[in-house]
């Protein structure tokens, strides 16, 4: 399993255990741009946007690409 090195991942990823998905896929960006470590000025100038709020997205697909390989599977990923 990949996360984040400052540990966002981990901590964003405990908050959402038994949330609806809807509620997870807002939760785990907005945990993940709370506890990253990384500085928020420092922004991306390809992207046009912060370190954390860029974490924060990437955080959001991976968890909603990882609950469609779910429904592939045809495992129910919903509440």
């Amino acid at each position: 399993m990949k996360g984040a090195p400052c540990g966002a991942t981990w901590e964003a990823a405990s908050r959402i255990v038994n949330l609806p998905v809807e509620a997870a896929l807002v939760r785990i960006g907005l945990d993940v741009q709370y506890y990253c470590t990384a500085d928020p000025a420092g922004w991306d100038p390809v992207h046009g946007k912060s370190p954390v709020h860029l974490a924060g997205k990437i955080h959001q697909k991976a968890l909603a690409a990882a609950l469609q390989q779910l429904d592939d599977r045809g495992q129910k990923s919903d509440d």
